[in-house]
């Protein structure tokens, strides 16, 4: 079977972190999957791909704060590398000829690219089932109704898709209130619960022992994901790590991120040079690890981090990004209520209330893990099922959204 991926990511490592986790899941447990991603994201060729798992590059795009698209690196206009990016992504199809397309959070992808791909599906590829994958939230209510109705994204959902893989919980968010979806949307919707990461093999001890914290001494993590926009977290973090009473023994890991701009990046270097118990690391390859390998994380509250710290049980001090969407903080307010996360909104930040912030977890935690049964982090054997269901449906005994597709252009032509 074939499954072909796109995940666009103009902004930080958080889709294709997210769609990696999922596609290496799904060729774990699926017998002969081959998975082709296509991404634009610059920080692919980071990560571990397993064996079964390939990738096609798109030229890289980027989102200002204000959410408008540019070129990241060519020196051509946008609507020019738009139009490579979706003929790249069509002729990958049809070469391709996936079984299985995920399509990550834009139902018509990425300035509308996805939408030739989509359409050549229901013509020429009828066994071909689409599943749009969307996480547990993607903006406030209000700014994703207007943005998914300008752009004809419900229309979209229900020509081209058979099925809405939800990455979270319907008791925390349900999309299909929230955002206003309608009943024929609502029937393809699967709530798939919370995406739990692969632990580390490397122990608690020994990520310890190679960072050289003694047992007397606790180790503090900051992370902000990419970096790209967390400048204002870590130089908060820096700077309230030296207003820590004299009588915590705190070690501080601070990780950059690859995205952190080069004037932010040699700041963050130059505070932390000054404190002698900081290190800073532009990338970790084991995150999970090192969360678990830590006493409190400082991060922001981007879905890859949330899912990563629940799955370790980790207490953390959570910054949540507000702009140019709300995801994020809303996030942290359906989250509020379980005991591991303490929120400070950017409007809030400062190195004093950081500072206080941080001692007073410090002094409750537990090297055990913080119980979170109450969240559901079942998705990625949700998601296996899914696509064992199909496996044994392909015979054809029920039907695609080419089939409704066929039918409503049938009823259009009339």
């Amino acid at each position: 079977m074939r499954l072909l991926v796109y995940s666009h990511d103009t902004f930080g490592l958080g889709n294709i972190k997210r769609m990696l986790a999922i596609c290496t899941h799904l060729h774990s447990t699926i017998p002969g999957l081959s998975i082709l991603i296509v991404s634009g994201s610059p920080m692919l060729h980071s990560f571990r791909v397993s064996p079964g798992i390939d990738y096609i590059k798109l030229p890289c795009l980027k989102r200002s704060d204000s959410g408008n698209l540019g070129v990241r690196y060519l020196d051509l206009d946008i609507e020019q590398v738009v139009r490579l990016r979706r003929e790249l992504i069509l002729s990958t199809v049809i070469s391709f000829k996936p079984d299985i397309v995920l399509v990550d959070k834009k139902p018509e992808g990425l300035a509308g690219e996805m939408e030739p791909s989509l359409r050549y599906i229901r013509c020429n590829l009828p066994q071909t089932r689409t599943m749009l994958v969307l996480r547990d939230i993607l903006d406030t209510p209000e700014s994703t109704i207007q943005t998914w109705s300008e752009h004809g994204s419900y229309k979209t959902v229900e020509w081209y898709y058979d099925d809405v893989l939800v990455l979270g919980s319907q008791r925390l968010f349900d999309v299909c209130s929230e955002y206003a979806f309608p009943e024929v949307i609502r029937r393809k919707v699967h709530f798939c619960g919370y995406v739990a990461r692969q632990h580390s093999t490397s122990s608690r001890t020994d990520i310890r022992k190679h960072l050289g914290i003694q047992e007397c001494e606790q180790l503090l993590l900051i992370t902000t994901g990419g970096g790209e926009d967390g400048h204002h977290v870590l130089s908060a973090a820096i700077s309230a790590i030296k207003q820590l009473p004299t009588n915590h023994r705190v070690r501080a890991l601070v990780v950059a991120g690859p995205e952190l701009g080069a004037t932010h990046a040699r700041e963050v270097h130059l505070a932390a040079s000054l404190c002698p118990h900081i290190q800073v690391v532009e990338f970790i390859d084991d995150m999970m690890g090192y969360f678990a390998a830590s006493d409190l994380v400082v991060s922001m509250a981007g879905y890859n981090t949330i899912c990563e710290l629940l799955t370790v049980g980790r207490k953390a001090i959570i910054v949540p990004r507000v702009k140019p969407v709300e995801e994020q903080k809303i996030r942290a307010e359906r989250m509020a209520t379980i005991p591991m996360f303490t929120t400070i909104l950017p409007s809030n930040l400062n190195p004093s209330l950081l500072a206080k912030t941080i001692t007073d977890q410090l002094r409750r935690v537990s090297v055990d893990p913080v119980p979170t049964s109450e969240i559901d982090l079942e998705a990625l054997t949700r998601i296996s099922d899914i696509f064992n269901n199909h496996s044994r449906s392909r015979s054809g005994q029920f039907p695609t959204a080419t089939d409704q597709f066929r039918t409503i252009t049938a009823v259009a032509n009339a």
